[in-house]
């Protein structure tokens, strides 16, 4: 886990006051206070404009207030992309700091005296490099002026290398997470794929089969009821076929184009539904008003569905009733049941219905309840806000 970074402003204050504290450190004249002042004021805008800044904290240098100019320094070599241009700053860095400040621009002397006093202040220099009197003096001035120059220069450059390592970090890291989602996807293909397949081979053609079963049934027999319950079983293998091709369409569609997809379900689909069963169902739908919208719709079709379904499947020759009502701003639907009266055939269930309405009932901001009632029948209670909370899809 990499350590916080400071706050931008934070850090910028913190160097001006060391800087400032670095000016108020010695005994200085008027124009020193003020060419470091300026210097001081400099550094808040030494992000934007890197180089006139570190021009302006130069003359700060000649007061013996070193650290706003390594500041400015530090930033130039933190940001600037050009090695000539962050040296050629070094250098001049270390020969103002090397440059005596003439008296006579600090006291106002005649400009003729000022030259004067500069060309015998500087006149030992040249001798004690010529004749050796001064050189380790002045080998200690020189790499002192070049310690203070190079340490902010490789300070900087560091910083630079160290912002393009994480930069480059953070594109290997995009990289590799888009390396793992094309990987996911390409699993998610061919597993969507091989679903498919098995819902082709195996499931619609067993339902293909029932439906064909049940319409011989339904032209040999001679009992009325007999008949009755072939149309509603051969009705609701053809709607399964149909919904199987399209399943196995989206399926095989994977990453390409869109499959089209059919209409969703709603309230209008009810009766149908209902009439299609296969068992005796009292529906009341008691909407006044502007009706829900269409998730609230999926979710109310797709809830009653399956609790007819589970009628059939638990509750064989029990009839159901559904109720579906306004509840102050949200909508209640009752699905309701009795107790079996012929013995219920074992069917197989992997118990996934009720939790996919449970899901279905909470990405729309609502809830569900369900449980046994005392007569043996069953009830399943769904609340769903009619306006408000994410939609979702059918």
């Amino acid at each position: 886990m990499s350590p916080r970074r400071l706050p931008a402003p934070l850090v910028d204050g913190l160097l001006i006051a060391v800087s400032a504290a670095d000016l108020l450190a010695g005994v200085r004249g008027p124009r020193e206070m003020a060419l470091g002042a300026l210097a001081c004021l400099a550094l808040t805008v030494r992000r934007r404009w890197p180089l006139p800044v570190f021009l302006l904290c130069l003359p700060s240098l000649l007061s013996s207030a070193p650290i706003a100019a390594q500041v400015a320094l530090f930033t130039i070599a933190a940001i600037v992309r050009n090695r000539l241009v962050v040296y050629a700053c070094g250098l001049m860095f270390t020969a103002v700091f090397l440059a005596p400040w003439p008296e006579g621009l600090l006291v106002g002397n005649a400009p003729g005296e000022t030259l004067m006093f500069t060309a015998v202040f500087l006149a030992p220099w040249p001798q004690g490099l010529l004749v050796g009197n001064a050189l380790g003096e002045v080998l200690i001035h020189l790499i002192s002026a070049a310690s203070l120059a190079a340490a902010p220069i490789l300070i900087g450059r560091l910083t630079q290398v160290r912002g393009d390592l994480s930069l480059r970090l953070a594109e290997l890291s995009a990289a590799r997470e888009h390396e793992r989602f094309l990987t996911a996807q390409t699993v998610l293909v061919r597993e969507r794929t091989r679903l498919a397949r098995e819902m082709h081979d195996v499931v619609a053609h067993q339902v293909s089969l029932i439906a064909v079963r049940a319409g011989v049934l339904q032209v040999a027999t001679a009992d009325p009821e007999v008949r009755e319950a072939a149309v509603t079983i051969r009705g609701l293998s053809v709607d399964t076929l149909d919904e199987l091709r399209h399943m196995v369409t989206v399926l095989r569609t994977a990453t390409g184009q869109p499959a089209e997809l059919t209409p969703q379900p709603g309230l209008a689909d009810l009766d149908r539904l209902v009439k299609a069963c296969g068992i005796e169902v009292a529906l009341e739908v008691d909407l006044p008003g502007e009706q829900p919208r269409p998730p609230v719709q999926r979710a109310i079709y797709r809830v009653v569905q399956e609790s007819l379904t589970n009628v059939r499947k638990h509750a064989d020759g029990a009839s159901a009733a559904v109720r579906i009502r306004r509840e102050g701003d949200g909508i209640r639907t009752t699905v309701t049941n009795g107790p079996p009266t012929r013995a219920t055939l074992p069917l197989p269930s992997a118990r996934h219905g009720l939790i996919g309405l449970r899901e279905r009932a909470e990405l729309l901001g609502g809830s569900i309840e369900y449980g046994p009632l005392p007569d043996g029948g069953y009830r399943l209670l769904l609340r769903l806000p009619a306006e408000k909370g994410p939609s979702a899809s059918g």
